[in-house]
C-alpha cells in the first residue's frame, strides 16, 4: 500500500506546477446574419451618430500549468460586439443596411496545449505555439427585429459554445509571458444578432440553419509564479 501511495505522490510531482495571472484585450469580429462574413476581421462599428468606434475586448486570465505542454485555463471577458451590413462584401446585404450592437460577457474553461515544451523553470527561450478548447458560456443583449430595425430589448441572452483559439506564446523577462492569438466561438444560438426570436411579435430573417460565431483577436500579458515540484523521499 505504501509503495502504491509513493508511486501516485511521484506522478503528481513529476510535473511543473505553476500558476498564471493575467490580463488580455483587444478586438472582435462577428460572423452571422449581419455584417462582414470574413473570418478574421477586427471589427468597427458605424453608430447612429456616425462616429466609427472600435470594438474594444479586455478580461483576466487565469491558468494552471500543470505539465510543460498542458494547462488549465480559465477567463472572463467583456467585449462590444457588433455587425454592419455596410461592411459586408455581399450587395443584399448592403442594399439591406442592418446595424446591431451588443455588450457581450464571456467565461471560458478547458485545456490549452503547446507544441513545444514550455517548461518555465527551465532557463533559456521559451516560445510556442498552442492550441485552447474548452466551453464558454455567454451573455448579451437581447435582440429582435421589427419595422426593418434591429432592437435591443432591455434585457440579457445567454448561450453555450465552443472555442476554438490558435496562439502563439514567448517567456519574456523570469515571470512575464506575452501571447496573440485569434479564437473563435461556434454558438449553440442564431440569436446573438436578433435574426431568430421565440416572440410572435417580431420576425425572423437571415439563415435559420446557420448558427452564430463570432472571434476574439487579443494580445495577453500574463505573470507567472509558484515553486518548482519538489521529488520527495518516503
Amino acid at each position: 500500500m505504501r509503495l502504491i501511495i509513493i508511486f501516485l505522490l511521484s506522478i503528481q510531482f513529476s510535473f511543473s506546477q505553476i500558476y498564471e495571472v493575467g490580463v488580455t484585450f483587444g478586438s472582435s469580429n462577428f460572423i452571422g446574419d449581419v455584417g462582414d462574413t470574413t473570418f478574421i476581421s477586427p471589427d468597427e462599428i458605424l453608430n447612429p451618430d456616425g462616429k466609427i468606434n472600435g470594438l474594444m475586448t479586455y478580461g483576466l486570465l487565469l491558468k494552471w500549468n500543470r505539465s510543460p505542454r498542458h494547462s488549465y485555463r480559465f477567463s472572463v471577458l467583456s467585449s462590444h460586439l457588433a455587425g454592419n451590413d455596410f461592411d459586408s462584401k455581399d450587395p443584399r446585404r448592403v442594399e439591406r443596411g442592418f446595424i446591431f450592437e451588443s455588450n457581450l460577457m464571456e467565461m471560458s474553461a478547458g485545456m490549452e496545449f503547446t507544441f513545444l515544451d514550455f517548461n518555465l523553470h527551465e532557463p533559456g527561450i521559451k516560445y510556442t505555439p498552442y492550441i485552447f478548447t474548452g466551453l464558454v458560456y455567454t451573455q448579451y443583449d437581447k435582440l429582435a427585429y421589427q419595422n426593418n430595425n434591429i432592437l435591443k430589448l432591455g434585457t440579457k441572452s445567454s448561450s453555450y459554445g465552443i472555442p476554438f483559439t490558435l496562439g502563439f506564446k514567448y517567456k519574456i523577462l523570469d515571470q512575464f509571458i506575452i501571447s496573440a492569438e485569434v479564437g473563435s466561438r461556434f454558438m449553440f444560438t442564431d440569436n446573438i444578432d436578433g435574426s431568430v426570436s421565440e416572440d410572435e411579435n417580431y420576425t425572423n430573417f437571415g439563415n435559420i440553419n446557420n448558427n452564430d460565431w463570432y472571434v476574439f483577436s487579443l494580445i495577453n500579458l500574463s505573470y507567472t509564479f509558484g515553486r518548482k515540484p519538489c521529488y520527495c523521499n518516503y
